[in-house]
């Protein structure tokens, strides 16, 4: 019988493609903060845009979370980055967004990996995770949130790559507390455990750091960051600590499909290109004609690419 898993696992890639582009569209109509500034939240909020993609997102973390119950967690944050493709699709289908060959190419290599992963991917429940493991992610949070004060004065696809990199950080504790909260005996058991509260503390990090990283620019640049520096710690340590398995004898796919689609999340980080141009502090910065050599950058009107989205 085949694990309900499998189908959260799919609806969560979609919920999640669809909630990275509408929090990028709000993203890119409210003005760059050059501080870790948690107000910024509160300023997104402001955009029923960016509301209806938290809700997109809300229901992807849901779905991620009923699906590593069983499925192993180099798979669902893995398969998380699948969530690009479907922004990239909807981006330029509804917001006219023009991708390089490179890119495209990228995205293809995306699929291939995620596929040879599901093949490879043994689903098991979790190991519980001990004292000691907790006070790691207590760690974590607090290194993650460091570096984010220092990294939000990085501007561009650097400063994009920088704090979506965090922001994969912190999702990917979340991912790791989340793998054994999921196998809670009780509902009793849920609320105590204090992997609930370090979940959603990593969360909400994540969250403002993923704001800040998509208001520098590139929306596939801040994805494709946070996805590649997710996917990788998650792995290690649902692999060596928390039972995740792989079938006997495809142990050669799933490092193939991991190795595919990490080299492709890392290029996309190389290749993208910002999809939005910000007001700053009520100036408006003029795109240059030629970025790069690569022809003309998109316009924005109202800093959405393609055209005014209506809040």
């Amino acid at each position: 019988m085949v694990s309900s898993s499998w189908f959260f696992l799919a609806a969560m890639i979609g919920a999640y493609g669809v909630a990275n582009l509408l929090q990028s569209v709000a993203a890119a109509r409210t003005t760059v903060h050059h501080t870790l500034d948690p107000a910024l939240l509160l300023r997104l909020a402001g955009h029923r845009t960016y509301l209806v993609g938290v809700s997109c997102q809300f229901l992807g973390f849901i779905l991620a979370f009923l699906a590593r119950r069983d499925l192993p967690l180099f798979l669902v944050q893995a398969s998380v980055a699948a969530g690009l493709g479907v922004t990239v699709v909807f981006g330029v289908l509804g917001l006219k967004w023009r991708l390089p060959r490179s890119e495209v190419a990228l995205l293809a290599l995306l699929v291939t990996g995620i596929t040879a992963l599901v093949l490879a991917a043994r689903p098991a429940p979790s190991r519980h995770l001990g004292m000691s493991g907790v006070v790691i992610l207590v760690v974590v949070l607090v290194v993650v949130g460091g570096l984010g004060f220092f990294a939000v004065g990085f501007r561009g696809s650097v400063g994009s790559v920088a704090l979506g990199a965090l922001a994969g950080m912190a999702f990917s504790a979340a991912a790791v507390a989340a793998r054994p909260l999921a196998s809670a005996d009780s509902f009793s058991d849920f609320v105590t455990d204090p992997l609930l509260y370090l979940l959603l503390a990593h969360s909400l990090v994540g969250q403002l750091l993923l704001g800040l990283a998509m208001q520098r620019g590139s929306t596939t640049a801040a994805v494709a960051a946070m996805d590649a520096a997710g996917a990788v710690p998650a792995a290690i340590v649902g692999l060596l600590f928390l039972g995740d398995r792989i079938w006997p004898g495809r142990e050669w796919l799933a490092a193939i499909g991991f190795l595919i689609t990490l080299t492709s999340v890392i290029g996309l980080t190389r290749y993208a290109e910002p999809q939005h141009h910000h007001e700053v502090a009520g100036r408006h910065r003029a795109p240059d004609p030629v970025q790069r050599g690569r022809g003309p950058v998109l316009r924005t009107v109202g800093g959405v690419a393609g055209g005014r989205v209506p809040r």
